[in-house]
């Protein structure tokens, strides 16, 4: 299969900037696998897809600000984007621009803490923290939540918020699991009112979600490994739902990533049990999905892993149609855009 197979264009202005005042006033589209329609609805009508005895499994990873700033002694800028924790004060990090020297140091804070760059590679480099004992709190004064790049506007404080899902607790994430953001605590109430199962599990989104795929055979794509941990009670939630013949939702595709991954780890590939490490399951069309029978998710980019997986799930013409659909109803797209329910 080739990269350009899963291609589309999309004009600049269906890119959403900005999150809706209100989480669940998005768009929903709705779309039947076995038979190819379409529906337009709002988010807050997902609940006219639930029944008693489904379950609903989310993300529950928290987004740190991982986007810090610092100066060369030179006086230059440069852009820290932290990707995950090496050791206590040691963290893997893009850097632009990227030619910091190996060795060299920057300065954060007016130069009363500093940071220097002692592993160098073409991709990831590896950043040591001075003079500082509390990292955590380090990162959360100085850091900016690391919104994508196509979003065209500096991070806001209200960003902190918003680029978090309601029920985020597990801090850990570059990046949020943004089928999530539309979800309000009213609505998941509404949920389990329903009759209707919650369960939480956590893959902390790095780089490997979001790094871009670059060979023309997807098959040769690698995607770089992203801690996750299933509980046992999701896990025997999720058997005693499939057992039932009730339906599994997966909200996302991080979570999608988690229960497949999990069902490939079993001896039993149609069920689960807990499980905690990483993940570097690259799900593409051709996958037989075990445990995901219904998949929420919001809009992806062009040729990336999420574009590919969603096609994997619903077929690469229906999911196309759809998106095609979605530009002929103005729909916003991507991290801040509206969602979609295949069921």
């Amino acid at each position: 299969m080739k990269l350009a197979d899963f291609d589309y264009q999309l004009p600049k202005d269906f890119i959403a900037q900005f999150p809706l005042k209100q989480r669940d006033a998005s768009k929903l589209m709705v779309i039947e696998k076995d038979t190819g329609k379409i529906h337009h609805r709002h988010f807050s009508d997902i609940l006219d897809y639930l029944s008693k005895g489904d379950c609903i499994i989310l993300n529950d990873t928290k987004v740190y600000p991982a986007r810090m700033f610092a100066k060369r002694s030179s006086g230059g800028k440069v852009e820290i984007f932290l990707l995950g924790k090496e050791t206590d004060d040691t963290f893997r990090c893009l850097l632009r621009p990227s030619r910091l020297k190996l060795g060299e140091k920057v300065a954060l804070n007016a130069g009363s803490i500093t940071a220097q760059l002692v592993r160098k590679e073409r991709d990831l480099n590896l950043i040591r923290f001075e003079n500082i004992k509390d990292i955590s709190g380090l990162i959360n004064r100085f850091g900016v939540m690391p919104l994508p790049p196509y979003i065209r506007r500096k991070a806001e404080d209200s960003d902190r918020e918003q680029y978090q899902t309601v029920y985020a607790s597990k801090e850990g994430a570059v990046a949020a699991p943004t089928a999530g953001l539309h979800f309000t605590k009213n609505i998941l109430d509404r949920i389990k009112d329903k009759g209707v199962d919650l369960g939480f599990l956590t893959l902390h989104v790095g780089w490997g979600s979001f790094r871009p795929v670059k060979e023309d055979e997807i098959t040769r794509h690698k995607i770089e490994e992203e801690e996750f941990n299933l509980p046992a009670e999701v896990a025997d939630l999720v058997n005693k739902t499939k057992q039932q013949a009730h339906k599994v939702f997966a909200v996302g595709t991080t979570t999608t990533r988690v229960l497949e991954s999990a069902a490939n780890a079993s001896n039993d590939h149609n069920s689960l049990g807990a499980l905690k490490g990483r993940t570097d399951l690259f799900i593409y069309p051709g996958f037989k999905f075990k445990i995901v029978n219904h998949l929420l998710t919001n809009f992806h980019l062009p040729r990336s892993t999420l574009f590919l997986l969603v096609c994997a799930f619903a077929g690469r013409r229906l999911i196309h149609k759809a998106y095609q659909e979605a530009i002929k109803w103005q729909y916003r797209f991507y991290s801040y855009g509206d969602a979609m329910l295949i069921i």
